[in-house]
């Protein structure tokens, strides 16, 4: 599939075929990890950024550089720090000696998809920084605005097992992740198969080829909005989402952002599968992973280690799922 120009949008078709492809061929590299995978090239088809909270070793990195190869996407990655400034991120204004005019010098936050690695280790600023970027997809620098390449996606990494020296995100950074997922261990027959892959390429390194552009991703996005949602798909979400607002063990339920990023990730969900219209299942699927980070836990259940995620799946499994209408499950 070729595109012609930026604001073509692919068929239903070729954007299935696109996304299916992409799947495929990170899958060679990150082995046993299908269910996560698709959740997030869910996300990114859908022009949303993930967070990836999980401990060392399982892959994170691997994923987003993999992920990057296969769609054709301009790749860089940011390894977060205390001492990095928001001009490291975002670029700066240097002097041109040649002409001796300030030049904007554009940073690493310059490209597709973007690794933060490791960024609750960024201090206040920095995140701040990378919070503009992400939500608006410009960076403003001595008053003037540049604008980011499209698509522009940020995958950003976290260790919950260490807060040593350590900023936690802000409750308004979270809530611009489109999700939050682990990628968690591999199972003993994966670990296994990982072991006899290395040996058998005689190589660190695994070779993928890109399946498209970044202009014929940028078409892929664009068909999601031709997917079809019903009415009382929409009326499940709201009640989906206005369902954690009551719940006892959190002190703030999902805003309404949550509400049309449930939306999203249902309506890539719908494309993932290989379906042009949206049912109960692809809500419920992607219920938790969307809306978990959205909310914020009342002291008593914070203080008795109660995971956001259980709450969230007891307020979905409350709502009951709209009956499919004839000819459709």
């Amino acid at each position: 599939m070729t595109v012609e120009h930026d604001r073509t949008t692919a068929t239903f078709e070729q954007a299935a075929s696109v996304a299916s492809d992409i799947l495929a061929e990170v899958g060679k590299a990150v082995v046993g990890k299908d269910d996560v995978l698709e959740l997030i090239v869910a996300a990114l088809v859908a022009d949303g950024h993930v967070l990836l909270d999980d401990v060392p070793g399982v892959a994170k990195t691997l994923t987003a550089r993999s992920l990057a190869t296969a769609a054709g996407l301009d790749f860089s990655r940011v390894q977060f720090t205390p001492d990095v400034l928001p001009a490291d991120i975002t670029g700066s204004l240097v002097l041109d000696l040649s002409t001796r005019m300030p030049e904007f010098r554009k940073g690493p936050v310059f490209t597709n998809l973007l690794l933060a690695d490791e960024v609750n280790r960024a201090p206040a600023k920095t995140q701040a920084a990378l919070l503009e970027a992400m939500q608006e997809r410009q960076v403003t620098a001595d008053g003037e605005t540049y604008p980011l390449p499209r698509p522009f996606l940020v995958i950003a990494t976290q260790n919950p097992i260490e807060s040593e020296g350590t900023y936690p995100l802000p409750e308004a950074q979270l809530d611009r992740f489109l999700l939050r997922t682990t990628m968690g261990y591999p199972t003993e027959s994966d670990e296994l198969r990982i072991l006899l892959d290395r040996v058998e390429r005689r190589s660190d390194d695994v070779e993928l080829r890109p399946v498209c552009d970044a202009e014929t991703f940028r078409a892929v996005q664009r068909a999601l909005e031709n997917i079809h949602v019903e009415r009382r798909i929409l009326e499940y979400c709201v009640a989906v989402v206005r369902s954690t607002r009551g719940e006892s063990q959190l002190a703030v339920g999902s805003s309404p952002r949550g509400t049309l990023a449930l939306v999203k990730m249902a309506r890539a969900s719908a494309l993932l599968d290989g379906r042009e219209f949206v049912g109960p299942d692809d809500v419920r699927r992607m219920a938790v992973p969307t809306l978990a980070h959205r909310v914020v836990l009342s002291d008593d259940a914070w203080a008795r280690r109660i995971d956001p995620e259980e709450v969230v799946r007891r307020a979905v499994d409350r709502i009951p799922a709209p009956a499919p209408p004839p000819g459709r499950s």
